[in-house]
């Protein structure tokens, strides 16, 4: 292996209390008292603003006053991740390794081969983290396995790889127990609360396309019933967004809070059921309009549109799942995202001819 150049954090960075000086440089020290920018930050990126931007510098940093015998914890340049592991040791001095992601955090970034045994190997290297501790020890999250060789590390760096606990709060009882991790450490919980976490930046995705599909549905609506009254031709709009709406928060918002209570174990079946539940409620209202031909073929269409959606916007949250594998997730998708696509375009056609044929 090519030795590498020792490249060392920005110490300019906001988050940044001060630097640290070690035998290749002075790199960025850290507390684990989080700003209110770092929190305002968070809720930012929680609801999609700055997402994909939201990163650190890769490279070695201190957690309060570490020296050459300080565990070696390592994460990713995702700043919420960072953020997270800090925070989760008050009073500890620790030297953390922070990969090159591209952002993304630990779990997908294993998953997508950015924390992956070569970046690891070569941030040891860049990082002059050899040249700092006198051990050979690297403690990594647990769901950075899929993504991490621990033996190609251990031969290419002389570094050995130790898996902590699933959770960053658990880290002081794993630290204090001598690196030893209890079943409980190992085993990953997708509460109700670590469900509605992701909520919000599914539902934003989904409303930036939503109002944009609601614009075009409620401009043919009005178009094709304008002859029949203005008043009848707004009504025929707003319902039609009204219908993209609730599709959206039956698959993005309803369907992941009801996910452990939701028969089926594909997430397109239960994005399927909550959005068939969606319409019963939907059409309660809508029952008087079944008069005429072509309000009933409107009510067909969306019938297959409202499940369809609901179905498609149920899968985002399988990257996030403890209850899928990519294997599963692959399957899926290969008989599920045909069928949702042939459900909305025949439910397009037939709200179409709703509109202008009947």
């Amino acid at each position: 292996m090519v030795k590498a150049q020792v490249s060392l954090p920005d110490l300019k960075q906001p988050f940044v209390s001060g630097s640290f000086e070690t035998p290749v440089g002075l790199v960025p020290q850290v507390s684990s008292f989080l700003k209110v920018s770092d929190h305002l930050g968070t809720f930012k990126a929680r609801w999609g603003v700055g997402r994909m931007h939201y990163t650190i510098n890769p490279g070695l940093y201190a957690l309060g006053t570490p020296n050459e015998k300080s565990p070696v914890l390592v994460t990713a340049n995702f700043k919420m991740s960072f953020d997270r592991l800090r925070e989760a040791l008050p009073g500890r001095n620790m030297w953390i390794l922070v990969l090159d992601t591209k952002g993304i955090n630990v779990w997908c970034a294993s998953g997508k081969g950015t924390f992956g045994t070569m970046e690891l190997v070569n941030r040891i290297e860049s990082s002059g983290l050899a040249q700092i501790v006198s051990h050979r020890e690297l403690i990594l999250p647990q769901l950075a396995g899929p993504g991490v060789a621990a033996h190609e590390v251990k031969k290419l760096s002389g570094f050995k790889v130790i898996y902590g606990p699933i959770q960053a709060t658990d880290l002081p009882k794993f630290l204090d127990a001598g690196m030893k991790a209890t079943l409980e450490m190992r085993f990953k919980t997708f509460t109700t609360l670590e469900r509605m976490v992701l909520i919000p930046i599914e539902l934003v995705s989904a409303l930036k396309w939503g109002l944009i599909i609601i614009s075009i549905f409620f401009i043919l609506s009005y178009l094709g019933k304008l002859g029949e009254g203005s008043v009848n031709a707004l009504n025929h709009g707003l319902f039609s967004g009204l219908s993209i709406l609730i599709a959206i928060i039956s698959g993005a918002i309803l369907t992941p809070l009801m996910l452990p209570w939701l028969p089926g174990r594909a997430f397109s079946i239960k994005g399927l059921i909550m959005g068939l539940m969606a319409i019963a409620i939907l059409f309660v209202f809508r029952f008087n309009v079944l008069i005429t031909w072509a309000n009933r073929v409107e009510i067909v269409a969306w019938l297959l549109l409202i499940p369809a959606l609901s179905a498609f916007l149920a899968m985002n949250f399988t990257g996030a799942s403890t209850y899928t594998s990519l294997s599963g997730v692959k399957k899926e998708m290969r008989w599920a995202v045909p069928i949702q696509i042939g459900a909305g375009v025949i439910g397009f056609i037939l709200w179409l001819g709703s509109q202008f044929i009947g």
